[in-house]
C-alpha cells in the first residue's frame, strides 16, 4: 500500500498529495505522517517545492477536516455510530475521541492531528457538537499547519536515512509531539485557572 502511494506521489505530484491528505483525514487508511515525511524527503532532492508541498498538504488536510465537520454536523452521532465502521469510525474510537473532546474542547482538534486514533474523529465531533465554523477553522487550521510543517520538515532533514527512520517516525514522533502538546495545554489551563482564582 505504502509503495503504491509513493508511486502515485511521484507520478501525479501535488494532486496526489492533496487527495491523499484529504481522504486520510476523512478516515480512509492513508499513512499520513509517513507520506508527508516522504514528501519532505523529495523536497530535499528538489523533486517538489518545500513551501508548495506544505501549502498543498495543508489544503488537503483542511479539505478533509471540512468534509468531516460537515458530515458530523448533518448526520449526527447516531448515524456515525451505526455506519462509521466503514471508515474505521468504530464506536470505541468515537467514544475515546469524545472523551478527549469533552476534556480539552477545541484544543482536541488542534493537537488531535498528532494522536493516532483521535485526529480522524475530532472533526466529526466538532460538527456534531455544533461548534461555529469560524472557531472550528481557527483551531483546525492551526493544527493542520503545525502537523504538515512538522512532518514535511522532518522528511526534508532526514534525507538519505528515510527508509530506516520512517517506521520510527510513524510510531513514536506523532505520539511524542501529541503528548507534548497535551502537556502544554494542561499547563496553560492550570495557569489560567490560577489567575482566575487570584482575581
Amino acid at each position: 500500500m505504502l509503495e503504491l502511494l509513493k508511486e502515485w506521489i511521484l507520478e501525479f505530484g501535488y494532486l496526489a498529495m492533496y487527495g491523499f491528505l484529504a481522504v486520510g483525514i476523512i478516515g480512509l487508511p492513508v499513512p499520513d505522517e509517513i507520506l508527508m515525511t516522504f514528501i519532505g524527503y523529495l523536497t530535499s532532492l528538489d523533486w517538489f517545492s518545500y513551501s508548495l508541498s506544505i501549502a498543498v498538504c495543508f489544503s488537503g488536510s483542511m479539505t478533509g477536516m471540512l468534509v468531516s465537520y460537515a458530515i458530523g454536523h448533518k448526520v449526527g452521532k447516531p448515524f456515525l455510530t451505526r455506519y462509521g465502521k466503514w471508515i474505521k469510525l468504530t464506536p470505541k474510537r468515537l467514544d475515546k475521541a469524545e472523551g478527549w473532546f469533552r476534556r480539552f474542547g477545541l484544543w482536541t482538534v488542534t493537537f488531535g492531528y498528532f494522536v493516532p486514533g483521535v485526529r480522524h474523529f475530532t472533526c466529526y465531533l466538532a460538527g456534531i457538537s455544533g461548534v461555529r465554523i469560524w472557531r472550528y477553522l481557527l483551531y483546525a487550521g492551526s493544527g493542520a499547519l503545525l502537523w504538515t510543517v512538522t512532518f514535511i520538515t522532518l522528511g526534508r532533514f532526514i534525507g538519505n536515512n528515510l527508509d530506516a527512520t520512517m517506521k520510527i517516525v510513524h510510531r513514536y514522533v506523532g505520539i511524542g509531539v501529541g503528548a507534548a502538546a497535551v502537556i502544554a495545554c494542561l499547563a496553560a489551563l492550570i495557569i489560567l485557572r490560577g489567575r482566575k482564582r487570584m482575581i
